[in-house]
């Protein structure tokens, strides 16, 4: 007799997943339905681009995922720029958008390429439209970075809700869900200054530049100050209820920045000229008293040096002048100034990170240099202006004067002799970093600023297009 063992059940149960495929097999399916192509986000806020970018006509511009082409077409034709779409579909184009890369190829062209990887393109501009969305969570940073490594200044359109065209496939397609502030502190962690954001409905928009991005530029805060008195001088500022500053539209309004190098009295009628014709005047430390001197009314004082002797720049206070005071100055610098004429603004010191987070929802750092000249320019971009006068940021001596007034504290600081082009120029040791500062901040504003310097150093590096090793110390 024979006995047979086994164990007796049910067959087991194979269930088939609907597996998602490779993201770029995904969107080649998308792009096979009709229905898809119907909304083209990046054809819809092309204007709002251009409104706050304000591109010179022939800039370069990426169309960072551009699906059906739509809004780099706009961008070629009604911004009058050139533009590379980029997308990793091959199929994303629209017909009519594929023909016309062969009749108009002087200003229109399509690359295959992967965001998520580093981009074999560069541009002055970015335009990237209904894409962070669609990133993979844990690929959302190295996107947002290959996008700012690729382009100078970005626009980012970002939706906020959940997507209705995944259904097509059978696949959700918005995979990084989230809200405004969320994208906010995003941009900032890639130490990006935000130009102009706006949130929507259903939607959030920005516009940013990573100025600090390849570390060009000098980003610490503390000027002549220790990080403990820092820390003490914005712990106390911040919580004073001082109006804070926040990115404003770009405008087409001149300005004037008024320092206090010896060329200044050389252009005391100019900037007179200049305030009479309607430009507004932005008075650094103590050039503020030289103008109010000179009957010029400066339209704000900007103030960024943390050394408590510095409060008197701030004096007398007079109408209709505003005051942007950094939160890292003396609480003195402070004292008598109206609060509702005072703006309080901070740098990007990492040692001052923690208390403004607990202080504020939202705040906007302002990069720069190690001067209250390079932090004014990028502070007053922020704000929305790009059309630049520059007078008395010279970089350097005149007859043996550091400053058109007298000032104390630079007597008696070594003098360096620097060779520019075969131009002596005599300078101080911190005039030398303003200059090569300068030079890196000028660099990476590129088209986003319009400026004209009138005399000293800074001025000839912008006559001649002196670069950093151009400078050189005998």
């Amino acid at each position: 007799m024979t006995a047979q063992a086994g164990i007796i059940g049910k067959a087991p149960e194979v269930k088939v997943e609907n597996i998602r495929p490779l993201e770029k097999d995904l969107y080649k399916m998308m792009w096979e339905h009709p229905e898809y192509r119907k909304i083209s986000p990046g054809e819809q806020v092309s204007h709002i681009f251009l409104e706050q970018a304000k591109p010179k006509a022939g800039s370069s511009v990426l169309d960072l995922g551009c699906g059906t082409g739509r809004g780099g077409l706009n961008l070629a034709f009604f911004g009058n720029m050139d533009v590379t779409m980029v997308d990793f579909a091959p199929n994303c184009l629209d017909a009519d958008v594929v023909s016309m890369l062969e009749t108009q190829k002087h200003t229109l062209r399509f690359i295959e390429a992967d965001l998520s990887q580093p981009l074999p393109v560069q541009a002055a501009y970015g335009y990237c439209t209904d894409v962070m969305e669609h990133i993979r969570p844990h690929h959302v940073d190295r996107v947002i970075s290959n996008c700012l490594q690729a382009a100078q200044h970005v626009f980012f359109a970002i939706s906020t809700v959940d997507d209705v065209m995944g259904k097509i496939v059978g696949h959700k397609l918005h995979l990084s869900v989230h809200p405004f502030s969320w994208w906010l502190k995003k941009f900032k962690e890639h130490d990006c200054v935000i130009h102009w954001s706006k949130e929507v409905e259903g939607a959030c928009l920005f516009y940013v530049t990573a100025w600090a991005a390849g570390s060009d530029i000098v980003d610490v805060g503390t000027v002549n100050t220790n990080d403990e008195k820092i820390k003490k001088n914005v712990s106390h500022n911040i919580k004073q209820g001082y109006i804070q500053i926040e990115p404003h539209p770009t405008n087409d309004i001149e300005v004037m920045i008024v320092g206090g190098g010896p060329s200044l009295s050389q252009h005391v009628e100019k900037i007179k000229q200049l305030r009479a014709n309607g430009v507004k005047l932005l008075a650094i430390n103590g050039a503020y008293k030289w103008c109010l001197d000179n009957d010029l009314t400066p339209s704000a004082m900007v103030m960024v040096d943390a050394r408590e002797f510095n409060s008197r720049f701030t004096k007398p206070v007079v109408d209709d002048c505003k005051y942007f005071i950094a939160s890292q100055c003396n609480p003195k610098a402070f004292e008598g100034l109206p609060k509702d004429r005072t703006y309080i603004w901070h740098t990007q010191a990492e040692l001052i990170t923690d208390l403004l987070e607990k202080q504020y929802e939202e705040c906007y750092p302002v990069p720069g240099g190690s001067t209250v000249l390079l932090r004014a320019i990028p502070l007053f971009r922020t704000l929305g202006f790009k059309r630049f006068h520059i007078f008395g940021c010279d970089s350097c001596l005149e007859e043996d004067k550091h400053h058109a007034y007298e000032q104390k504290e630079n007597d008696g600081q070594l003098i360096i002799p620097v060779n520019v082009g075969g131009k002596i120029f005599k300078c101080h040791p911190w005039m030398v970093s303003q200059a090569q500062e300068f030079i890196d901040l000028i660099r990476m504003l590129g088209e986003e600023i319009e400026l004209e310097v009138y005399g000293g150093l800074l001025h000839h590096i912008l006559e001649t297009g002196a670069s950093y090793t151009d400078i050189k110390e005998i």
